[in-house]
Formats: structure tokens, C-alpha cells, sequence
């Protein structure tokens, strides 16, 4: 899910949830960027978007940025749980940070470059039954859901919680991938519905024994119900050149 709370993002700014007493920005206009590398920092295992392997999406996008700014690509693999921002960029430990949800406050945004929606999950053919969580069978339907993300506020609303498998929020990704497992879950029959961020469900479900179908979920802002969100940048506040150059 998108770094942030949407979170939000799976973000929203639950993933890279500073904790107390954070680290000061830089001092407006006393930019503390590398000149000659692009720092970056991001989740040693968090496929599809970034591993230390360098297969993520966003290892990718941060390759083609580093070449175009002429910069040597560095990385500061920390896991996406709390603390994240205060221990990582606002440490200094680096310059950007990839995949965070548009108008976090804990950062300074760039423009958005992708929007992306949740999702629900469903094994093919079951569409019928378990392709809706407003549907006449949502409350016989077993549901996976992480726990602090928006779908798990739509649930809430429809009175489906006694029926909810929450799956954590806060976790060292290093071992343990809560998405992930909610999709391999589904897939063995344990689940019938899965709400997940749609890249990491796109991703995971593609490589599951069974086919699964996907079904954006649609925003209601008047309910105060959102499910799509522009990903951007993170970098520091107070730095207005480096925020240009991106």
C-alpha cells in the first residue's frame, strides 16, 4: 500500500509515520542534498515497488531519475514501520523517498507522478458472490483487510467487521508482508474478499495458483470515502531547489 495514510498510501501517513519529537528540516534555504548522488530511501522488501535487489517498480524509476540528473544512485534500505521519515530522510540518511501519497505532511511532495485506487480481490469466477463489499452476500463473506486503511473505514461503516480478518499495518517488511499474505490467503480459500492496495494486489495476485479478479474500488468523497490517491515524492521541507530539480 502507498506509503502515508489514505493511508495512505497503503497511503495517510501511516507507513512512514514519524513518531515523537522528529528531526528538524533543513533551515529554509540551507539544502543539504548530495551534489553528486541521488539518495534514496526505501524498503529492502516490498515488492512491487522496491527491494534491495533493485526489481521494484520504483527502483526503476529512481534509476532513470539518477541518469537523467547525472547523480550515482545510492540507497539507505530501512523497513516502511514506524519511524520511517525520522529515522531515514529526516536523519539525513537521504534525499528522497519514493511512492508517498500527494499532500503528506510529514514531507515535502513533488508532482505526482501515478494515481492508483484499492482494490478488491476476488477468485475468478466468484464475482457473483464476492465482488462487492455492499453486496447481498458481503456478510457471509470472509474478509482480509489491513488494518488503519481506508477500506477498513467502508467496512466499518457497513457493519461488516464481525466478519473482518485484520492483517497488520505496522510490520519490519523484512519479515513479514501482510498484503502479500492476505492475497496468497484468498488464493488457498480461507478468504473470499481482499482489500489491498492495487499495485501490491496486482502484483501478488498474478502469481497465485488460482486466478483472482480485480475490482477498483470507487471514492465517495461526500461520504468522506477515498479510495484513489496520487503518489509523489517525499523530500524534505525547506528545500525549494532540490524540489525544482525533481
Amino acid at each position: 500500500m502507498p506509503r502515508g495514510r489514505l493511508l495512505p498510501g497503503i497511503v495517510l501517513a501511516a507507513l512512514l509515520a514519524a513518531g515523537p519529537a522528529p528531526a528538524a528540516d533543513a533551515p529554509l534555504g540551507q539544502s543539504t542534498v548530495d551534489p553528486t548522488r541521488l539518495r534514496v530511501c526505501a524498503d529492502p522488501n516490498y515488492l512491487p515497488c522496491s527491494d534491495e535487489r533493485g526489481e521494484g517498480f520504483e527502483n526503476k524509476i529512481a534509476e532513470r531519475l539518477a541518469a537523467h540528473l547525472g547523480r550515482e544512485l545510492v540507497y539507505t534500505w530501512y523497513p516502511q514501520s514506524v519511524g520511517f521519515v525520522r529515522n531515514t530522510l529526516r536523519a539525513q540518511l537521504c534525499d528522497l523517498v519514493m511512492g508517498v501519497v500527494a499532500a503528506d505532511e510529514l514531507v515535502q511532495n513533488t508532482n505526482p507522478y501515478y494515481r492508483s485506487t484499492y482494490v478488491l480481490v476476488h477468485r475468478e469466477g466468484e464475482g457473483d458472490r464476492f465482488g462487492a463489499v455492499d453486496g447481498p452476500l458481503a456478510r457471509l463473506a470472509r474478509i482480509g483487510v489491513v488494518a488503519g486503511t481506508p477500506p477498513a473505514d467502508l467496512l466499518a461503516r457497513l457493519g461488516l467487521f464481525a466478519n473482518v480478518r485484520p492483517y497488520q499495518l505496522m510490520v519490519d517488511t523484512r519479515v513479514d508482508h501482510p498484503a502479500r499474505t492476505m492475497i496468497e490467503d484468498l488464493a488457498a480459500g480461507t478468504l473470499d474478499m481482499a482489500l489491498v492496495w492495487g499495485p501490491i494486489a496486482g502484483y501478488w495476485a498474478q502469481r497465485q495458483p488460482v486466478p483472482l479478479e480485480l475490482v477498483p474500488l470507487s471514492s465517495d468523497p461526500r461520504a468522506g470515502l477515498r479510495f484513489d490517491f496520487l503518489i509523489s515524492m517525499g523530500i524534505r521541507h525547506g528545500e525549494p531547489e532540490w524540489k525544482h530539480a525533481i
